[in-house]
């Protein structure tokens, strides 16, 4: 049994969806996202409410997924998605040229980041928790996947160190630093 699949999507009165064999369309507010739908998963709309149903027990993986994804979508459309990830360090930058982010990231080169398409970002320094002096990136999308794949590609650039936590880092996790070298 699916627990994941037998939820059913709520849709807000602003969001319109289109719903056919292989793909749901859901249009709202903030823009127009298509989701693909497997062979084995239906999808049913009505007042308001969409539910997804299985074709036979084999499709119960795919049941969850099928269901998470077009609520995703839903979600997306309505609302939007944000990450905030952190750049810590001390010489550590980042700036918002148009469309991508130029970042010095303490390597000999300053890296260029181009955003995808559907994928803002703002940017603001910040005083917080951590004592070194960090910059703040928000992203916004709402495509959650692109979002998350775009934020990971960020970490990429530069990891958080393990002993004094310098790098790109997601600012909603936290971060256990290893305790350095004691002197004798």
């Amino acid at each position: 049994m699916s627990r994941v699949g037998k939820k059913i999507i709520e849709i807000p009165k602003d969001v319109k969806i289109n719903v056919t064999e292989s793909e749901i369309e859901v249009q709202g507010p903030k823009g127009k996202l298509t989701t693909p739908v497997p062979p084995g998963v239906t999808f049913k709309l009505e007042d308001g409410k969409l539910t997804a149903e299985r074709q036979s027990e084999q499709y119960t993986a795919l049941h969850g997924t099928a269901r998470a994804l077009v609520a995703n979508a839903v979600a997306g459309v309505s609302k939007g998605f944000t990450q905030e990830m952190d750049v810590v360090g001390v010489g550590y930058k980042a700036e918002l040229k148009g469309r991508a982010i130029l970042f010095s990231l303490g390597y000999s080169h300053s890296i260029e980041f181009v955003l995808p398409d559907g994928v803002t970002a703002k940017i603001e320094k910040a005083q917080r928790t951590i004592t070194q002096y960090q910059t703040t990136i928000t992203l916004s999308a709402i495509d959650r996947h692109l979002l998350g794949q775009t934020a990971a590609n960020l970490h990429k650039l530069r990891k958080p160190d393990a002993y004094k936590g310098k790098g790109v880092r997601y600012a909603d996790r936290p971060m256990k630093l290893k305790p350095g070298k004691t002197g004798k």
